[in-house]
């Protein structure tokens, strides 16, 4: 065997082993690496520590990515692309403390309360993505879609494994409650599934109601009493104040026309 072909073969033997250790990032940028070790006389201890951290910064970025995608989130957004300025009410630096995520730590509630398109949704997915580029395991729910889901565990034997599963998140959003009344069963599991998390998981909770309307949802006036109760302890409760950004943008394009 010549020299090309007997390097062709340790290339190849080096990067099954690197494939056997999941250093993807080592097959890919190994010879790069060392390419431009030579040119600048690196030792053969500082070419292995750029690697390694080459290695460890793509494995963050794929976990980031892992939790952005295990979240569920419908539409991706972010802090930067929420119009503060629309919402005079609304306190920017209390959402950009929250996006830091102690609230997470300490599972404790936000309630984001106030008519529908003032952006509730957007701040809750920006907040949920925030925990995820935090490396925390977030998961995302439309409350109707989330209580059918509990319904159809319970009727099937598997509420007490769908509660414990969701204890493995560390935050969990709940947004539009209130759109539409729950049956009495609904409320029941879903006053279930609020309190097996009370005080282990972080909430974050859109809705369109205010707290004395939350009857309505519910339809039993006990059982929204004890929720509020677990909800509201130790929560954060931001309300948003104005106009709808579908009110805004109509008024806008009437007084572009007049």
């Amino acid at each position: 065997m010549n020299e090309h072909s007997s390097s062709i073969v340790d290339k190849a033997r080096l990067e099954s082993h690197l494939r056997q250790f999941y250093l993807a990032s080592f097959i890919q940028h190994y010879e790069p690496f060392a390419v431009e070790a030579a040119q600048s006389n690196q030792s053969y201890s500082a070419y292995l520590l750029a690697l390694a951290e080459q290695e460890l910064l793509e494995r963050a970025v794929r976990r980031r990515e892992r939790r952005l995608k295990e979240a569920k989130i419908p539409v991706v957004k972010d802090l930067s692309s929420f119009d503060f300025a629309a919402i005079p009410h609304l306190n920017p630096q209390k959402i950009r403390q929250l996006a830091q995520g102690e609230y997470i730590e300490q599972a404790e509630p936000v309630i984001l309360v106030g008519n529908p398109g003032l952006g509730k949704t957007h701040v809750a997915t920006a907040l949920a993505v925030a925990a995820t580029q935090q490396m925390r395991r977030v998961r995302f729910y439309n409350v109707a879609a989330l209580v059918n889901e509990l319904l159809t565990a319970q009727t099937e034997g598997k509420l007490t494994a769908f509660l414990n599963k969701a204890l493995n998140y560390q935050l969990i959003v709940l947004d539009e409650l209130g759109f539409i009344p729950f049956t009495s069963l609904g409320a029941q599991v879903m006053f279930q599934f609020c309190s097996a998390l009370y005080q282990r998981v972080a909430l974050i909770i859109t809705t369109n109601l205010k707290f004395a309307d939350w009857t309505q949802v519910f339809g039993d006036e006990r059982l929204t009493v004890a929720l509020l109760d677990r909800l509201t302890h130790r929560a954060h409760i931001i309300e948003f104040i104005g106009d709808s950004y579908r009110f805004r943008e109509r008024r806008r394009q009437g007084e572009g026309g007049a």
